[in-house]
């Protein structure tokens, strides 16, 4: 990758995106936002000022869908590519059912980000669901958060509502709770807004609690003028069409006229994805009800990819069963066709120069569009619209003067609006030349990157006229301190350690310790590794005048936060959540009369605590009643005296393999130390162990354990003496 330009990473998750013959229209993840995304990255990733554009987006390795998903790395362009990552297994889930896996996607995203060896300058998020993963890696490198929601969870539910869905109703299809409760966050930390249309800012981020807090920029994308070019070109010059072109074209007729049964009229033309929102049937019940209308002109729905309207997603499913009986109801066969498949890459601009061609209209009648890039590709084509006066089609009939708006929810409306255009031929042509002109001046992607550069260049100066400075030579106290994401997949080198009795225990020992850490911060990351709290963590580092380190992991491996601003990792949280009944076991616990419920400082989310005297049949009695009750977690006892209740996938152990594979530390490189009990598992890791010179008796089984080091050493001075001894200083 060059070091000259801006590397920028786009976030659209659900994976249904490939580089050629995209499946628009498949299902409700295959709309115009996979046609945005792919060709904002190659726009972008044509300009000098770039050195890299990856869209990255979900892996799939299904037999329900293409194999072109599960390439991991696919090229777009000289300085673009698909990357994919994986998280929530290999098969294909709809995006409203992937929040339960975007923290993993994070933590994937930032080992390709460390095998890459460059950070991203921007991180762009697209949708809700692509917000979170790039608010969460911004906040991680401590990089500008771009977002673009495209559309937002508020309008839609409020949308909803009105079409008299209940509240449980669309939180179970959409999940719609938690994307308000994300889009609120986004609009709070986002360093940019990306908008298509005023409408937009004032209609559906105008919703939300954080609106004032918004940085908003309207900026309308554009599409690819090569593809979308006036009707008229291929008439006046009949050479330009290639033979494939000229099959797409007789493939198209001939579906098309197996429908009709007067071909040669003109046809309103309807393209979109098989949702009630975008109001099909409402087109179809005005065409069905002006006789007029249908004298005029024929009807052609494209309504999306179908095989088996019954193995469909049920609003799928309901809207395309609605079609045909309204198409039953107004006896329009004959007049109405309904193909079932087509090729968005090849067919969808012939499609709209086939109507041009014919003197048709293309009708976008959806009750909101947020943008309508339909309408904008088919404006390029020579083709008048009809469309929603309800969201972006305002701004691209204002800016091009190619349409009418009309009513959506009125059908007697849009039949007239669709009339008045067919009957006035010169109405008819100023609607199409106006249309042509309006997007080469409004609605191309080098304008679109342009003005995206320019806002980039107010907000963020410095990320595109970087200062070099070289840092290696100042002062350890002087040198800027990177973000913890940049730090920690900089580095091979990590040292984790227990604190009490280890860290620390003898003062002297300890501050030659620190001395040398910061002597190696250049090469070497350093965490702890705690039953403590973080607030008695940070008690211990305050009082013993310890800086924040890289990584902390706290009460026993449950919690692990990032300095120094200690930011916790909701991945790991999500992880560990695991099967995690926390009020079952205090339940069991209770009433066990050996247990002394620890004070209220020692209880977590994830850690229940107790005080037991030491016993092996008390131990034995503990494991055995929580078995009884089949409740599967972890149980540490340390010091003689403290028993701590974990979730099964938690432990400091766990923890630290955790860390050290979302940042890919080799292990060999990664060095740990304890004292007691429950320092075993970390211990007796995939790392170097180190056991410090005054450890607890309970350690003394492991002497002899491979890849790990007995100190004669106490406290920090034996931790010095690991650190030489396995050559990480």
């Amino acid at each position: 990758m060059d070091d000259n330009g801006l590397y920028i990473q786009l976030f659209s998750i659900h994976g249904l995106i490939r580089g050629t013959s995209q499946e628009l229209g498949r299902d409700a993840d295959t709309g115009g936002q996979v046609k945005y995304v792919l060709e904002l990255a190659r726009a972008l990733a044509a300009r000098d000022d770039v050195a890299q554009v990856d869209l990255v987006t979900r892996f799939i390795d299904d037999k329900a869908v293409s194999k072109d998903y599960s390439q991991i790395i696919e090229p777009l362009s000289d300085k673009a590519r698909l990357v994919r990552i994986a998280c929530g297994g290999r098969h294909y889930i709809r995006k409203e059912l992937l929040w339960p896996h975007l923290q993993e996607f994070v933590d994937n995203t930032i080992r390709f980000i460390r095998s890459e060896n460059r950070v991203p300058d921007l991180f762009h998020g697209h949708y809700a669901d692509g917000g979170l993963v790039a608010m969460e890696l911004a906040a991680a490198f401590d990089a500008p958060l771009i977002f673009t929601g495209h559309s937002m969870g508020r309008n839609k539910m409020a949308k909803l509502l009105a079409d008299g869905m209940s509240h449980a109703a669309i939180d179970k299809q959409y999940h719609m709770d938690i994307r308000i409760e994300v889009e609120e966050e986004i609009i709070r930390h986002a360093d940019q807004i990306i908008t298509s249309t005023q409408q937009e800012i004032d209609k559906q981020y105008g919703l939300y609690d954080n609106f004032q807090s918004g940085h908003f920029e309207v900026i309308p994308p554009g599409i690819d003028m090569t593809t979308f070019y006036p009707y008229y070109d291929s008439l006046l010059d009949s050479d330009m069409l290639s033979q494939e072109v000229k099959q797409t074209r007789m493939t198209l007729l001939a579906e098309l006229h197996r429908f009709w049964t007067q071909p040669g009229k003109p046809f309103i033309l309807v393209l979109c994805r098989p949702d009630h929102r975008k109001n099909i049937t409402g087109l179809i019940e005005a065409y069905g009800r002006n006789k007029e209308l249908q004298a005029l002109a024929n009807l052609a729905v494209f309504a999306g990819i179908r095989q088996d309207i019954t193995t469909m997603e049920e609003n799928e499913q309901a809207v395309l069963t609605d079609m045909l009986l309204q198409m039953d109801r107004f006896n329009l066969y004959g007049k109405m066709a309904i193909p079932k498949k087509h090729d968005f890459s090849t067919e969808v601009p012939e499609l709209y120069r086939l109507c041009a061609e014919a003197r048709g209209v293309f009708v976008n009648p959806a009750l909101v569009e947020p943008f309508g890039l339909t309408l904008i590709e088919a404006s390029a084509c020579g083709l008048p619209i009809v469309a929603t006066d309800d969201g972006g089609p305002v701004d691209i009939v204002n800016n091009c003067q190619n349409g009418i708006l009309v009513n959506a929810k009125d059908p007697e409306e849009i039949g007239r609006a669709i009339q008045s255009i067919l009957v006035e031929p010169k109405l008819w042509d100023s609607y199409s030349n106006n249309g042509i002109n309006g997007v080469l001046s409004h609605y191309s992607w080098q304008a679109h990157c342009q003005k995206t550069m320019d806002q980039f260049r107010k907000v963020f100066p410095d990320l595109l006229s970087p200062v070099s400075l070289d840092e290696s030579s100042l002062p350890a106290a002087a040198r800027k301190r990177p973000s913890f994401g940049k730090r920690l997949t900089s580095l091979d080198h990590l040292f984790i350690t227990d604190i009490d009795n280890t860290l620390i225990g003898d003062d002297e020992s300890l501050y030659k310790l620190l001395d040398l850490l910061d002597e190696n911060r250049d090469r070497m990351a350093w965490g702890v590794a705690t039953g403590r709290s973080v607030g008695l963590t940070l008690d211990a580092m305050t009082e013993y005048n310890i800086p924040i380190p890289d990584v902390l992991i706290c009460s026993v491996g449950t919690e692990i936060y990032y300095g120094p601003d200690l930011r916790m990792d909701k991945g790991w949280q999500q992880h560990v959540s695991y099967r995690w009944q926390p009020e079952k076991i205090k339940e069991i616990l209770g009433a066990v009369k050996f247990l002394t419920f620890q004070e209220s400082e020692g209880q977590r989310s994830h850690k229940i605590s107790y005080y037991m005297a030491d016993d092996y049949d008390y131990l034995a009695w503990v494991h055995h009643v929580l078995d009884e009750a089949k409740l599967q977690c972890e149980v540490i006892y340390s010091h003689g005296q403290f028993l701590d209740i974990l979730p099964l996938r938690a432990s400091k152990g766990k923890a630290i393999e955790y860390v050290i594979d979302k940042f890919g530390f080799p292990p060999r490189f990664v060095m740990v130390s304890g004292d007691s009990g429950n320092d075993e598992d970390m211990l007796l890791g995939q790392t170097r162990g180190l056991v410090v010179g005054n450890y607890a008796e309970e350690l003394e089984k492991l002497k002899g354990k491979p890849r790990l080091y007995f100190s004669k050493e106490p406290y920090a001075a034996g931790i010095i003496d690991g650190l030489h001894h396995f050559g990480l200083v």
